[in-house]
């Protein structure tokens, strides 16, 4: 390399993007991922020990999938060879391929083959990979934002170890912007630059766990902002919203803000307003409320407010939150609309709130025994305690139900449950009328007076 290459060389690191700049050059240098890059994980231990096997990194956008590729290309002894799906084809391959051949064969030297965007490639790209990849002349490290399950070969995956990364945690985040802001060889420390502490927070909150997103708004914001009167370029809540194109909410996810949209959307739900239940989802959603939360919230209205007048609105809510797990941001978003928008639509009960307040009132207050003719029969010698004697097995009766006493005898008279008329439950109160068991249909106070635990938030 002459003068001229070298210099033009360290222009262009010096003009590259601030998230470029930062990218760690050694494993201790990494923030999060400690799932699998934690001393003494597996991964960890490879690099450290530099024997690793082929792998496909898989995870969000700007969760350091290029920068392991590249503490992985600073650590290791073998040949380091890299290439993007999105402009490289099977030329590119078979040269990567040719030389790893002739370093394994002159120099019995391996070689590290990096494949951004790998799912980019046809499955034809990729199968040629396999024999190569079969044999050891290159160990393929593989980074898709794709699910490679879906994505990438079933042969490639099955000769590979898959890492799943995660979005990076908001204090990771927050930890990668000072780091850049006070870096004065890679970062922005020449600057002089001072990041408020709300402003981080809401970089970090906005950012959503990708590290790509904050380094460039922080980049933006210093490089835009004329000094102070101290000298020093303030990066505060306002410009750090301007640089991530969000708008400011004032929404302390610990503070009464919180607690006050939470209350709103919990009681539009309970209300039937869907109208307002999604947009106070929207406005958790657009403050970076957890997803997980969100998802508990509606699953507990849909048991409190609804209960048996829709079961389904259970149902419903449950999948929900299975599914904003697997799927993630931004698409839970449509998952949990469509969640909160049928739990305010359902027909509304809280008959087996009040049910369960009532009964736990009870067990509170009163000592009972179980009636003989319930308890367990299924052992030898029974009969002499008299256990099971008189028990009545209701499907032999007609309708599959025979009136007999289930209540303990200090009890016997109480109901807990009443369903109303609204949805299933007419359903289930028709039920109860056929059958003859009609004290659980006899008219109640819509609440009964139970002590400050029931749930009326």
């Amino acid at each position: 390399m002459d003068l001229f290459e070298y210099m033009a060389t360290q222009n262009k690191e010096n003009e590259s993007p601030l998230a470029s700049r930062m990218r760690p050059e050694t494993l201790e240098e990494v923030v999060g991922q400690e799932h699998i890059i934690g001393k003494g994980r597996m991964l960890y231990r490879a690099i450290k020990a530099d024997k690793l096997s082929s792998i496909i990194f898989y995870g969000p956008p700007g969760t350091g999938k290029t920068t392991l590729a590249r503490v992985i290309a600073n650590t290791t002894s073998a040949e380091f060879a890299q290439m993007n799906a999105t402009t490289s084809g099977k030329k590119d391959m078979e040269a990567a391929v040719k030389e790893a051949q002739n370093r394994r064969g002159m120099y019995g030297k391996k070689t590290i083959l990096f494949i951004d965007e790998i799912h980019r490639f046809n499955k034809g790209q990729q199968d040629f990979l396999l024999p190569y990849v079969e044999d050891g002349t290159v160990i393929l490290i593989g980074a898709t934002t794709e699910n490679p399950y879906f994505e990438v070969n079933t042969a490639l995956i099955s000769r590979s170890v898959v890492f799943e990364l995660k979005p990076l945690e908001k204090e990771d985040v927050r930890k990668l912007l000072l780091r850049a802001v006070e870096d004065p060889v890679k970062g922005l420390g020449s600057y002089h630059a001072v990041l408020e502490p709300e402003a981080a927070d809401f970089l970090a909150d906005m950012a959503g766990g990708d590290a790509r997103a904050a380094l460039n708004a922080i980049e933006l914001g210093v490089l835009t902002t004329e000094p102070s009167e101290d000298g020093r370029i303030h990066i505060d809540l306002d410009t750090a919203s301007e640089c991530i194109q969000k708008r400011v909410l004032r929404y302390d996810k610990t503070g009464d803000q919180h607690y006050d949209t939470i209350s709103a959307f919990i009681k539009s739900m309970r209300g039937s307003d869907p109208d307002a239940a999604v947009y106070y989802l929207a406005k958790m959603l657009y403050a970076g409320e957890d997803i997980k939360f969100i998802a508990r919230r509606i699953m507990i209205c849909a048991s409190e407010d609804v209960g048996n007048a829709d079961p389904m609105a259970m149902v419903v809510a449950a999948s929900a939150a299975a599914e904003v797990e697997r799927v993630g941001l931004p698409e839970s978003n449509l998952i949990l609309a469509q969640a909160a928008i049928y739990v305010a639509s359902a027909p509304k009960s809280n008959s087996c709130t009040n049910a369960i307040f009532a009964a736990m009132d009870s067990v509170r207050n009163k000592k009972t025994t179980v009636p003989v003719h319930l308890q367990d029969a299924h052992y030898h010698g029974h009969e002499n305690l008299g256990h099971g004697i008189g028990y009545k097995y209701a499907h032999d009766y007609p309708m599959h139900y025979v009136d007999q006493q289930y209540l303990p005898d200090e009890i016997k008279d109480e109901t807990f449950y009443h369903p109303t008329e609204n949805g299933y439950e007419a359903t289930i109160r028709d039920y109860f009328t056929k059958i003859g068991r009609k004290k659980n249909t006899d008219e109640q106070s819509p609440q009964a007076d139970f002590d400050s635990s029931s749930p009326q938030s």
